[in-house]
């Protein structure tokens, strides 16, 4: 009888705890404490930098100097003729373009003649005449009605010296270049005596066309020796050529083309 009593004790005290336990204390969740954490602890303050700001060079504009234009020669319009009149009191009128070609006639002051031709050359200021004979004199002396460069370009080539019957042409021996002087000599060829026109003829015609500053020109020479030196520089935009001719007073034998030197 005490033995059941005791273990009646035993099981009211046991259902007892167990009732406590279970209305007595509260139970906490692992949810409410997520909560708890996350709405009693301020959240930490994060520093997001300010994006820097960066400078762009942007360069100053400079001047363009404008493209310089190539002035373009505008070329001369030809004519068939002008007219003239001869202001020297006695103009000579020779068979080539220059003082020491044979002399054909004279031309008196106040004269009118017709011009009918130039020279392949802007410096050189002799033109042709129209006559029976056509022949060539100094623009020097000249009252032209308008401008000898307008001319047509006649010599070389359409104006012809006249020919020697008695002589063969020269031949060029040698050319030479020293810098811009060039030096040419042609074989001998003699003259008769009695053929000179006069005792002041040169017996060779070099005629030249060179460079010189910068300008192609024409330059009749004339000489007695068998060589000659002329200055020939460089720049031109046309190659410097030349010819040699003998000279008699019947006429001229030649040409004889002039290699010419390398620069």
């Amino acid at each position: 009888m005490k033995l059941k009593n005791f273990y009646f004790i035993i099981l009211f005290i046991t259902a007892s705890l167990a009732c406590n336990l279970s209305n007595g204390s509260p139970t906490i969740s692992p949810s409410a404490i997520a909560a708890n954490t996350s709405t009693n602890i301020p959240p930490s303050e994060t520093f997001t930098p300010s994006p820097v700001s960066t400078f762009t060079f942007t360069p100053l504009p400079t001047d363009t100097a404008a493209p310089t234009e190539t002035p373009t020669s505008v070329p001369i319009p030809t004519v068939e003729s002008l007219k003239a009149k001869v202001t020297a009191e006695r103009l000579s009128c020779r068979y080539g373009p220059g003082p020491e070609y044979l002399y054909l006639f004279a031309l008196r002051q106040t004269a009118n003649v017709k011009l009918i031709g130039r020279v392949d050359a802007d410096n050189w200021n002799w033109v042709l005449v129209e006559n029976q004979v056509p022949c060539w004199v100094s623009g020097e002396f000249l009252e032209i009605q308008g401008d000898p460069l307008q001319l047509p370009i006649v010599y070389p080539g359409i104006a012809k010296l006249p020919v020697s019957p008695y002589y063969p042409p020269t031949a060029v021996i040698s050319t030479k270049r020293e810098g811009d002087k060039v030096t040419i000599s042609w074989m001998d060829i003699p003259l008769i005596a009695g053929d000179e026109e006069d005792a002041t003829m040169q017996h060779y015609i070099i005629e030249v066309w060179r460079c010189e500053a910068g300008q192609l020109i024409f330059d009749p020479l004339a000489t007695n020796f068998l060589a000659i030196s002329f200055i020939d520089e460089q720049g031109c935009n046309h190659p410097s050529h030349g010819q040699v001719w003998v000279q008699e007073k019947h006429g001229y034998a030649g040409p004889a083309e002039i290699p010419w030197p390398e620069p």
